[in-house]
């Protein structure tokens, strides 16, 4: 499987992604909203965080760590303050208004995920505690095929986003459309998301537009790739007037554990050392050119920067701060 690789990047600046090193969002400044939801702006969009899912699971091991020792996964969360073996994750689909377009980043479990009603499942909701009905949005942009990230297509069967446009990698369509992905364990997140991928998606197939790294969603918002989690993950950067952003998807399951140690096995990842090369590049990428990332499973609201740290990086959730 091809890796993300500084290549991709280089090609991304020549087809004029150029992520420019830039201060810190003075613009993305957090407003009040009710529990669940977290509204910044970024320019002249609106970025409003949702959140899909309040649980606490078994982890970071092996969801992060899987080839590591249980005990030294442990070690880094007593190290870091964090009960050793309970996390409680985000799934935070993204709400951007540009003026133009209303734009959904994922959908989160709806009722077949990771965390299902009533924990979770619970972006209908949400879209109306922020004021919008499903039919007000233009466009679903898929970071991947998992099922806590498509499962909202669908509510009570029927879809829940009537008008929207779906995008979504052309590479991650193309796997998930084979019928060899049913082969799969039946008991694996491979099986299931393939099955989701049916029900959920393949209906929806004359409202998909496809996507390759490099290419502009709409105006503000670009396809970058993010290979390794899936075989056609893909992370998107957003810009105006100056202020960016990067939605990442599932390049982090944990803040501190996938961020410390990046080069550890992540139990989703379907190519291991695809996705590890994938969580060098791109924290890289956010710690050198200071963007404000929105990280899916990064706990609600799931906004924050990245920085160095030692041989890894640590991740700074964005501060709570009115709006000027």
């Amino acid at each position: 499987m091809t890796e993300l690789t500084r290549r991709h990047l280089t090609a991304a600046l020549a087809a004029g992604l150029a992520l420019s090193r830039a201060a810190l969002p003075r613009a993305a400044l957090a407003t009040p909203a009710p529990a669940g939801l977290r509204e910044i702006r970024l320019g002249a969009f609106t970025v409003t965080a949702l959140s899909d899912a309040d649980a606490a699971i078994d982890g970071p091991w092996p969801i992060v760590g899987e080839d590591r020792p249980r005990a030294e996964v442990a070690a880094l969360m007593r190290a870091n303050g964090l009960p050793p073996d309970r996390f409680t994750p985000g799934f935070t689909p993204l709400l951007v208004r540009t003026g133009r377009e209303t734009v959904l980043f994922d959908t989160g479990n709806g009722a077949v995920g990771f965390v299902t009603p009533p924990a979770g499942g619970l972006l209908a909701h949400r879209l109306r505690q922020a004021g919008l009905s499903p039919d007000e949005i233009d466009l679903v942009v898929l970071t991947h095929c998992h099922t806590d990230h498509i499962g909202g297509l669908l509510e009570n069967g029927t879809p829940l986003f009537p008008r929207a446009e779906i995008v979504l990698g052309a590479a991650e369509f193309a796997f998930w459309s084979s019928d060899d992905r049913l082969a799969a364990p039946p008991d694996g997140n491979a099986y299931r998301s393939a099955r989701v991928f049916r029900s959920h998606l393949a209906p929806l197939a004359d409202r998909l537009r496809l996507v390759a790294p490099g290419q502009t969603v709409v105006p503000g918002i670009d396809a970058l790739a993010a290979f390794g989690h899936t075989p056609g993950h893909l992370a998107f950067h957003l810009e105006s007037e100056g202020q960016r952003l990067l939605v990442w998807g599932d390049c982090a399951h944990h803040e501190v554990a996938s961020l410390a140690r990046p080069d550890w096995h992540a139990l989703f990842d379907m190519d291991k050392a695809a996705g590890a090369a994938t969580r060098r590049t791109i924290y890289d990428m956010a710690a050198t050119d200071r963007v404000l990332v929105a990280g899916y499973h990064t706990a609600f609201p799931s906004l924050g920067h990245v920085v160095r740290d030692g041989l890894g990086y640590r991740w700074l959730p964005m501060a709570d701060r009115p709006r000027r």
